[in-house]
């Protein structure tokens, strides 16, 4: 590497690249690099806000100013539509949420003798960070790390314990996997476990699927002002403000439509946000979150009609399709190449796609566009901050 070689952008994975194509962990754009490979840090360089940072697997990007954050994001997203010969008509900004703001998460507990770890893993590690802070998750969340080690340091065995942390109305909504609780003794910690730390439910799976052990009143979810029933593990975007962001984008771009159908509806975040005025059809393939999102309208009163339903193995087809006015779809990492290939046979007109995988998304909005859509809006997502993970909201007409 020559003298002083230039950082220009941040790969997929978070590294600096140079303007040679050498890839250098922990710088960003406006960086140098001597030729020792020692980073000489530009102005979008900053120092890292968590003392974890380059261990935990949690964050790859905490080195990055709020503008290389923004530009990453971006770049992630419209990188992905251009590889696909896809260029939409306006990219608005970019939503980065802030620090403090993720409410839900996975982390990870070991017992280690009379101690315990508790903590995201290392990169590419089944290593756990015993996490002293962390400036990603909601102050409820973090509160909570020092507790569980307690707990899981007190009950736990020696196989590795998984952590479901979520925000409710009610408060956190904690799961425990892979930790038994032997005898009543142990049972009783639980609860005062919970009870102590105002858990608004402990689940824990000893082998045989989750079950409850605290929950003093009903848990539930505030979706655009319906109050929706959490099920344990149910799917919730990671920060309320994403989720803001996303339901009032799409609300704007499907302005004016009729009847729209919800696709990998979840427990109906954007049907319940989409509603006002007009009927929804929200399609969900998991049992307990169709089964929230049916209960919640029907208490609420509300034109969201709820259908069971795999879209994977059992997509909507064209002419179902063509009954709606417009099209929601938020599906998995993977992406919805049959579900896409239906819309695309159909008579739809307005299609707002959401994804947390720019990769899968912009495959299929290459079927949408060979079938006559054109791509007018795109927001890239920056919900998981710090992360190299990205996510997007974007709108096709035809």
């Amino acid at each position: 590497m020559s003298k002083n070689t230039p950082i220009i952008r941040i790969a997929a994975k978070g590294d600096g690249v140079t303007n040679t194509g050498a890839h250098v962990s922990g710088a960003v754009p406006g960086d140098m690099v001597d030729a020792d490979g020692v980073i000489i840090p530009g102005p979008d360089h900053v120092s890292p806000p968590c003392q974890h940072f380059a261990r935990c697997g949690g964050c790859q990007l905490q080195h990055a100013n709020e503008a290389a954050l923004e530009e990453f994001v971006r770049s992630r997203v419209v990188n992905a539509a251009e590889g696909q010969g896809i260029c939409a008509d306006e990219v608005l900004p970019v939503h980065l949420s802030p620090a403090g703001s993720r409410r839900r998460a996975t982390l990870h507990g070991l017992r280690k003798g009379k101690r315990a770890m508790a903590g995201f893993r290392e990169s590419g590690s089944h290593t756990i960070v015993d996490l002293a802070e962390c400036p990603v998750l909601t102050p409820e969340l973090t509160a909570l790390i020092a507790p569980l080690r307690s707990f899981i340091a007190a009950h736990a065995g020696r196989a590795p314990v998984d952590i479901g942390l979520a925000v409710s109305d009610q408060g956190v909504d904690c799961s425990l996997t892979n930790l038994s609780l032997d005898g009543l003794a142990a049972t009783e910690a639980a609860l005062d476990f919970a009870r102590d730390n105002g858990l608004a439910r402990l689940s824990i799976d000893q082998g045989y699927g989750a079950e409850t052990v605290w929950e003093p009143e009903p848990v539930g979810v505030t979706l655009s002002d319906v109050s929706v029933p959490m099920p344990t593990g149910a799917f919730l975007q990671a920060t309320r403000d994403a989720e803001a962001r996303m339901v009032s984008d799409a609300r704007h771009w499907l302005k004016g439509a009729g009847v729209i159908a919800d696709l990998f509806a979840g427990l109906g975040t954007f049907a319940f946000g989409l509603v006002e005025g007009r009927k929804a059809l929200a399609v969900e393939a998991d049992q307990a979150a169709y089964l929230a999102c049916k209960s919640a309208a029907a208490r609420a009163q509300r034109e969201v009609h709820s259908m069971h339903r795999d879209l994977f193995r059992n997509p909507l087809d064209a002419k179902e399709i063509s009954k709606f006015s417009a099209i929601l779809l938020d599906p998995p990492r993977a992406g919805a190449r049959e579900q896409i290939g239906q819309i695309a046979q159909s008579t739809a007109q307005r299609v707002v796609y959401v994804s947390c995988n720019p990769s899968s998304w912009a495959r299929d909005a290459a079927t949408l566009i060979e079938a006559g859509f054109r791509l007018e809006k795109l927001r890239p997502v920056g919900q998981f901050r710090w992360s190299t993970h990205v996510e997007l909201v974007s709108y096709f007409t035809r």
